[in-house]
């Protein structure tokens, strides 16, 4: 999410709307009938960041009030358990605006949970570090129990306003790689070294902006060459001008960097079963488009094909059997109790 003092853009548009059945509207309908979306969660309040354990196949899902975790009971019923709580939060927009606590999430081995934090002002906020048993707890570690507390990255030489709203997170065999959105004027990765599964100290590391001249990295993952492939999202009252970039892991240097024609990419995934790669788009200036997209790599271009119409997807994170989850804002609909942030499902059929 952005900040403040980046604001957001809202779109007002008067008059009836005439909404024509498109060809992404089509396969939309006709990927649903093939297994997706379908709820896997409801209630979450500004829910930003997931992942899947890959051993217990528990879904851990970052929002406003915490870290919760989603597992299936001996009844074989969903379980749900408050795995972090007790963050601060920090209110993000104009217009709109969304109160958010932790966001980007993923596993340093099987017992470390990473979690990138957007509950601070920049230059404060930190990257922790939580120790995680294999069952779900009976009660909520607190925010501050952080095995490894990470960062900060304060105002200096390196960010001239201080680094925070650490977006995504992904662990490789190099380290713990961390997006950034505190300095629009680098836009930095982060990078902290592991040894011996303890994680090293926080330091900037690729100062994206100045590679491909559009700032805000935003979802982050790895190829199977363990290169870094990066959704830079861009101005959010520019439509088109995300960037799908490749980064070395081990220097830095840039790969490759492609024009997409989505709005503002926050998350990105490669399915397990078949290598094909995935971006979820928020899409600010026109949340109506936003959705579920496969990319397409051929040489230096990309090309898309719309999945699944979403409401303000924000992050994605696949299972070992290929099966995708998407976290989304959603929409509060009028008298409706409860948060409007869900987690939806596509079954590896839909995609």
């Amino acid at each position: 999410m952005m900040t403040a003092r980046r604001g957001f853009f809202l779109a007002l548009a008067a008059g009836t709307a005439i909404v024509a059945l498109t060809a992404d509207h089509a396969d939309a309908q006709n990927q649903k009938k093939a297994g997706g979306p379908r709820p896997f969660a409801r209630n979450l309040d500004n829910p930003t960041g997931i992942v899947v354990h890959p051993e217990t196949g528990h879904v851990f899902v970052a929002e406003r009030r915490g870290i919760v975790r989603f597992f299936k009971k001996e009844d074989g019923k969903r379980g749900r358990a408050m795995q972090v709580n007790r963050f601060p939060t920090d209110i993000y927009g104009k217009g709109p605006k969304y109160e958010i606590g932790p966001l980007g999430v993923a596993f340093l081995g099987s017992d470390h949970l990473v979690v990138g934090d957007g509950s601070r002002p920049d230059g404060e906020e930190l990257v922790l570090v939580y120790n995680i048993e294999a069952e779900a707890p009976e009660k909520p570690a607190r925010a501050n129990s952080a095995a490894y507390k990470l960062g900060p990255i304060a105002p200096g030489d390196d960010s001239a306003k201080g680094e925070g709203n650490f977006y995504g997170v992904v662990v490789t065999d190099d380290g713990i790689f961390i997006t950034a959105n505190g300095d629009d004027t680098k836009g930095w990765i982060l990078r902290a070294g592991v040894d011996g599964g303890k994680p090293g100290e926080l330091k900037p590391f690729i100062a994206t902006k100045q590679a491909v001249e559009v700032d805000a990295p935003c979802g982050i993952t790895t190829n199977s060459d363990g290169d870094l492939v990066v959704g830079q999202m861009g101005e959010i009252s520019l439509p088109g001008d995300s960037l799908l970039t490749v980064y070395d892991a081990k220097t830095g240097k840039l790969k490759s960097s492609m024009e997409t024609g989505l709005n503002d990419i926050v998350g990105l995934a490669y399915s397990p079963a078949t290598g094909k790669l995935y971006a979820v788009d928020f899409s600010w200036i026109d949340t109506t488009k936003g959705g579920l997209f496969e990319l397409t790599v051929e040489g230096d271009e990309v090309s898309t094909r719309k999945i699944a119409e979403l409401d303000k997807p924000t992050a994605m994170a696949f299972d070992a059997n290929g099966n995708l989850y998407v976290t989304v804002v959603g929409t509060a609909e009028e008298g409706g109790k409860g948060k409007p942030g869900k987690v939806l499902r596509f079954g590896k059929r839909a995609l």
